[in-house]
């Protein structure tokens, strides 16, 4: 049985380029998917969150308009409250990278807000990417990227082929234009190779130790891709 580590975001906002709070946290398919995929597989799940908060579901990842109708809204919920361990996070602060076998990172626009600045966050990623365990990250987890910095003092993941969630499917969920910044320009501009599969659709890319998935749809494919990789 392998321990993995899921990094989830501790922001309930996503602050707009005017200012305004956008109420958000993390998306629930996006951890839900992956930790039912994990724990099948008998493997144990710890969370982690900067300062070691209980994180906030963003509210519109549990409508049925973004689970495939009511049935799929009632799943996805029904899994979330039996997901216990979001209930007990650790402190990301305090987080040993040597304990685990596996690093996860959901996304939600919770991570453009607190985990792309966070330096801890960044410390563990880098020392993630350079033990070779298996790195999944999703979504607008790869915001939390940002932060990761290599010994030479340039972006970590610079010259990484990766994906995230797209400026395409920005525009589309209509927050592109409110938008202080968008993940896949950042990226881009960090260095990474950033590649992207159709809107909405699931699509992941692996280097080395890192498995990227674009959207919510990509958490499933990237968690088989996890397990997997751990045997």
């Amino acid at each position: 049985m392998a321990k993995i580590l899921f990094v989830v975001t501790g922001a309930d906002h996503w602050t707009l380029a005017d200012g305004t709070k956008h109420p958000t946290g993390f998306w629930a398919e996006e951890a839900v998917t992956p930790y039912e995929t994990l724990t099948a597989a008998g493997h144990e799940v710890v969370v982690a969150t900067p300062g070691g908060v209980v994180p906030t579901v963003d509210r519109g990842s549990l409508a049925p308009e973004f689970n495939g109708g009511q049935e799929g809204a009632d799943r996805v919920a029904a899994a979330l409250d039996a997901f216990g361990e979001l209930r007990r996070p650790v402190a990301l602060e305090d987080v040993d990278l040597d304990a685990y076998d596996a690093v996860f990172y959901p996304g939600g626009h919770g991570p453009m807000e607190d985990l792309a600045v966070n330096e801890a966050s960044g410390r563990l990623l880098t020392a993630a990417l350079a033990s070779g365990k298996p790195l999944g990250v999703v979504c607008h987890g790869p915001a939390a990227l940002l932060a990761a910095t290599g010994p030479d003092g340039g972006n970590a993941f610079a010259g990484y082929r990766l994906t995230g969630f797209t400026n395409t499917e920005e525009t589309q969920a209509g927050l592109a234009e409110k938008a202080k910044w968008l993940l896949q320009d950042r990226l881009v501009a960090a260095g990474a190779e950033f590649q992207e599969g159709e809107p909405w659709a699931p699509f992941i890319i692996t280097d080395r130790n890192l498995i990227t998935g674009q959207n919510p749809a990509s958490s499933a494919p990237l968690a088989a891709e996890l397990v997997n990789r751990l045997g």
